[in-house]
C-alpha cells in the first residue's frame, strides 16, 4: 500500500492551518491553548455539545487514495467518536493510526487469539463482548477512554500514547502510520465540519520546537563529512516531521540526481548513498530574523506548498530516505542570514539548544 498516492489526494482536499492555541478549544466553548490539550473524554455513551455527525458529512464515505469507503467509513467513526468525547484532535489521530496498524481499519470478526474489531481489543482483557467490540463506534470509545487515563499522552510520540494503550508485542510498529493517519484525519475532519487544529501537536510549545523526536546520528560538518551542512536524526519511516518554528514554506522540491551522470533519479524510491546525491524531498522554511530551515529525505510529497504560512509543530511531511541517504532518517539544516547555500548553514545543535528546543530530547 503506497503512502505517496494518499498525501497528494489528501492535500488537495485539505489546506488545514493547523494550531494548538486557540482553535479545538473555541469549538468546545473556550479555554486556553494549554487546557485545548488536555483530555477532557466523557464516559463512553453520555451527552456531548458535539455530534457525532454534521449535517456536510456524507452518509457512504468516498474512498481516499488507497483507502477504500469501509476503511474510509471506520476512521470516520474514530474520528467523529472522539470529537463527541471531546478529545483533541491529536487523540483522533493516535486512534486512526492505531486502527491501521492493528487491522488495516477492516472490522476484522477475528484476530490473534480472541482480538477482534479494528483495534484487535480482546474480550478476555475485558473490552468488551465480541458484538459490542465489533461496533466501531463502541470500540473507539473504548480506545479514547483509556487513552484518556494515560498521564502526558498528548505530548507523547505517538508510538508511546498508542502502546500505553494496546500493550503490543510490536510497540514501534504504530509511528510508521502517523503520516496517513494525520492525513486521513485532516480530509475526514474537513468534510465532516470538524475543527483539526489540535493537529498540530499539543505538547509543542514556544517559538521552536524539534522537527521529529529523535536521537541525533551525523552531526554537522563533521572529520569524515566536512560538507554535511546539517544534521541527522534517527527517526523512521513514516514519522510525522513538523516545522520548527512559524514561517512560510519558500521552497518544496525533488532533488535526487544519478552521481556519476547527474541524470534525474527521482523521489519516488528511495535513494542510495553511494550511487544518489541530493536532498530527495525536502522543503525549505523562511522564519522571522532572516533564519532558513531545510528538511531532506522526505519519503513522500510534502504535505505544504510554495508561499504557505506554517505553524509552529505543524505536520510538513514524513521522513524517508529519497536522495542521498543510507536509511530513513531526518537531515534537518539552519541557515541564518536568507541565505539557503552552505554559506548561510549553521550548526542546528546548538542552535536549538540556544531557542529551548534541544534536538534528541522532549522539549
Amino acid at each position: 500500500m503506497t503512502l505517496r498516492s494518499l498525501v497528494s489526494v489528501a492535500v488537495a482536499l485539505v489546506a488545514v492551518f493547523m494550531l494548538c492555541a486557540g482553535g479545538l478549544g473555541g469549538f468546545l466553548g473556550g479555554g486556553t491553548a494549554a487546557a485545548d490539550c488536555v483530555p477532557t473524554a466523557t464516559s463512553p455513551g453520555s451527552a456531548s455539545t458535539i455530534t457525532a455527525s454534521s449535517p456536510g458529512t456524507p452518509r457512504r464515505w468516498p474512498a481516499i487514495g488507497d483507502w477504500d469507503s469501509d476503511q474510509v467509513a471506520n476512521a470516520a467513526a474514530i474520528v467523529t467518536t472522539g470529537a463527541r468525547l471531546r478529545l483533541p484532535a491529536r487523540g483522533w489521530v493516535i486512534a486512526v493510526a492505531t486502527a491501521l496498524q492493528e487491522s488495516t481499519l477492516r472490522n476484522l470478526p477475528g484476530g490473534d487469539r480472541d482480538s477482534v474489531g479494528l483495534f484487535q481489543q480482546r474480550p478476555s482483557q475485558g473490552w468488551g463482548t465480541p458484538a459490542q467490540l465489533q461496533d466501531p463506534v463502541y470500540a473507539s470509545e473504548r480506545f479514547f477512554e483509556k487513552l484518556a487515563t494515560v498521564r502526558g499522552w498528548q505530548a507523547m510520540p505517538l508510538t508511546e500514547a498508542a502502546q500505553a494503550v494496546q500493550v503490543s508485542a510490536f510497540p514501534d510498529a504504530y509511528a510508521t502510520w502517523e503520516g496517513p493517519a494525520t492525513q486521513l484525519v485532516s480530509a475526514i475532519a474537513n468534510t465532516a465540519g470538524l475543527p483539526t487544529d489540535g493537529l498540530a501537536g499539543c505538547g509543542f510549545t514556544g517559538p521552536w520546537t524539534q522537527p521529529v523526536l529523535a536521537p541525533v546520528g551525523s552531526g554537522f560538518r563533521s572529520s569524515d563529512r566536512p560538507g554535511h551542512d546539517g544534521v541527522d536524526l534517527s527517526a523512521s519511516r513514516g514519522t510525522v516531521i513538523r516545522a520548527a518554528s512559524a514561517g512560510t514554506v519558500r521552497t518544496v522540491a525533488c532533488n535526487a540526481v544519478y552521481a556519476d551522470t547527474g541524470a534525474d533519479w527521482g523521489c519516488d524510491r528511495d535513494g542510495d548513498p553511494a550511487r544518489t546525491r541530493g536532498c530527495g524531498w525536502y522543503v525549505d522554511i523562511d522564519h522571522a530574523s532572516g533564519l532558513l530551515t531545510r528538511y531532506c529525505h522526505l519519503n513522500q510529497p510534502p504535505m505544504v506548498t510554495v508561499g504557505q504560512p506554517v505553524a509552529a509543530g505543524q505536520p510538513i511531511g514524513v521522513v524517508g530516505s529519497t536522495g542521498h541517504s543510507s536509511g530513513p532518517h531526518l537531515h534537518y539544516e539552519v541557515h541564518h542570514n536568507g541565505d539557503a547555500s552552505p554559506n548561510g548553514a549553521i550548526d542546528p545543535v546548538p542552535f536549538m539548544a540556544a531557542h529551548d528546543a534541544p534536538l534528541g530530547t522532549r522539549s
